[in-house]
């Protein structure tokens, strides 16, 4: 049963829809994105365009970033497909720093054999084995897939839907709601354009809409130099995660459309289970790579209501390393202004004191 007699967080562990003082609370809901079987077809963002009726950004041009055509996020691009290129050099670099997170538990693919103390002369090094001998994977083979010189990693992004999310705590209209859901939702008509919540949110997902250009222009139409009828204009936009496809009990466009399931819909409690469940097997098939991205409650959001599995660092797609919501301090913020009021005020009543005699 959800406490919903708690007052609203900030920060550590909650359940979002619990803490909005929803009075009927529905499984929140989420995304995992596994990148490691995304096939960069891009259909998750046609489909996001064409259910949400979101306009294009600009002009189609070759941004030479690879395949990489709608360069990131925006207020008319709530789904980007990112293409990563890398050699094999990098590869080794991106297997080794999975490795040291393995070694410091996060994830580790132990078994229960392995948890017995190394024997008398036996030393730890730094890959996590014991005199050459692994103990993180016990007898699995960890020998690296035959992998080519050159690969793509491709990842398809979207809004968190933070556990604590910066840009609905920051909002002074209201336009920004959480639903019973525990997802973040933009309500366009509230929304009165300030832009608060675009430097409220830690990812930099949200974004207020223009005609798609860094110079708003006059010229409308479909040519080339032209732009289509935008609708929403000046007002922020951002994934909702398909709040109208929640209420009908529909899977989200993106995650339907996905051909190879990379983008999985589903429980979040569930989706957390499903994720360490993969990162497990990939590490178990020596694709040391591997981690998890959002699953963190104790991080600087909270957690993650879109989780992604990655094969890299996070900062190589973009990604901070280390997202804090910007109203995390908040309390602390205010017990130490109370505490400074206090001695002001005593210091000025002292003052006052000291004066009449």
């Amino acid at each position: 049963m959800v406490n919903l007699s708690l007052g609203h967080q900030f920060s550590g562990p909650t359940d979002p829809a619990a803490d909005a003082h929803w009075p009927d609370v529905r499984e929140r809901k989420g995304f995992f994105t596994d990148t490691s079987i995304c096939i960069g077809c891009k259909a998750c963002e046609v489909a996001c365009k064409e259910w949400n009726h979101n306009p294009r950004d600009g002009d189609l041009e070759l941004t030479a970033m690879s395949y990489d055509n709608t360069v990131s996020l925006g207020a008319s691009t709530w789904r980007h497909v990112a293409f990563v290129e890398q050699d094999k050099e990098r590869i080794e670099v991106a297997r080794e720093s999975g490795r040291r997170l393995v070694s410091l538990g996060m994830p580790s693919v132990r078994r229960p054999q392995d948890d017995a103390p190394p024997g008398p002369g036996a030393s730890a090094d730094a890959t996590g084995t014991t005199d050459g001998a692994p103990t993180a994977y016990g007898n699995v083979d960890t020998t690296p897939p035959d992998t080519p010189e050159f690969r793509w990693l491709m990842a398809s992004d979207v809004c968190k839907h933070c556990t604590h999310a910066g840009c609905l705590d920051v909002c002074p209209t209201g336009a920004l709601m959480r639903t019973e859901f525990g997802t973040v939702v933009v309500q366009d008509d509230v929304c009165n354009g300030c832009g608060t919540c675009v430097a409220g949110c830690p990812f930099g997902v949200v974004e207020r809409r223009s005609d798609g250009t860094a110079a708003p222009t006059t010229r409308e139409g479909e040519r080339k130099g032209e732009q289509p009828d935008v609708p929403k204009r000046g007002v922020a936009q951002k994934c909702t995660l398909c709040y109208d496809r929640l209420l009908d009990d529909e899977t989200p466009a993106c995650a339907k459309t996905c051909p190879t399931t990379s983008i999985k819909f589903g429980d979040h409690d569930d989706l957390v289970t499903d994720a360490r469940e993969r990162v497990a097997q990939l590490h178990a098939q020596g694709m040391t790579e591997a981690r998890l991205y959002g699953a963190n409650e104790l991080d600087g959001v909270g957690g993650t209501g879109a989780l992604f599995l990655l094969l890299d660092e996070p900062e190589v797609y973009g990604l901070p390393p280390d997202p804090r919501v910007c109203t995390a301090d908040l309390p602390e913020m205010a017990k130490r202004a109370a505490i400074a009021t206090g001695g002001m005020l005593a210091a000025a009543a002292l003052a006052f004191l000291g004066g009449r005699r």
